[in-house]
């Protein structure tokens, strides 16, 4: 099964997104309060993106957003994305939210890239997504957190991440996003590691 381009371009844009992110807030450039703003910011656009087409925004959304996601919530998953950022904010050391973003930005679009392109071995929590792409998200995962984190850490946070990644967490019918889940467990899988 080979990966369209659309569906290319979008994970390679979230890395670039999560890796611009830690840039910032590494060297102070942004904070949490400035994640919380984007977020509203957002939620405003996405709100009227669905009245009417609004100029660079609308181009935006038909690059990178799915077509029924342009319909319903327009900007939901960089607007999720952004909330998943500001949640390990909020719960967490500066390092360990940035390593959580680093799981995000490189682990989970890996793995989609990666399972999609090479996977042949169908992954036993989900009928969409393959083997090969968790072990790969995890690696480039574990590698993104080893920036912020030891390597223990990094190990543990990577792990947790790729494997609720791989999970299909509904609530009611409705899937949870990716994005909002793996910068949290990643954190939390941290401070699990910090608290034993």
């Amino acid at each position: 099964m080979k990966i369209n381009n659309f569906e290319r371009n979008r994970q390679i844009f979230h890395i670039f997104l999560g890796l611009s992110i830690v840039a910032l807030l590494k060297f102070g450039f942004i904070d949490k309060k400035f994640i919380l703003l984007v977020i509203i910011v957002g939620l405003i656009l996405s709100y009227l993106s669905k009245k009417t087409k609004i100029p660079v925004i609308h181009n935006l959304l038909e690059k990178f957003e799915r077509e029924k996601e342009i319909e319903i919530f327009p900007g939901k998953g960089i607007i999720f994305y952004f909330i998943g950022v500001y949640i390990a904010l909020l719960f967490f050391a500066k390092e360990v939210a940035m390593a959580s973003v680093m799981v995000l930005a490189l682990g989970d679009s890996i793995s989609h890239l990666y399972g999609l392109h090479l996977g042949k071995i169908r992954h036993p929590f989900s009928d969409k997504k393959f083997l090969e792409g968790t072990i790969a998200g995890f690696v480039f995962g574990f590698i993104g957190a080893l920036v912020f984190l030891p390597w223990h850490e990094a190990f543990f946070a990577a792990l947790a991440a790729m494997i609720v990644e791989s999970i299909e967490i509904k609530i009611g019918t409705e899937q949870v996003d990716d994005n909002l889940i793996i910068p949290f467990v990643a954190g939390a899988a941290v401070w699990m590691v910090r608290l034993l």
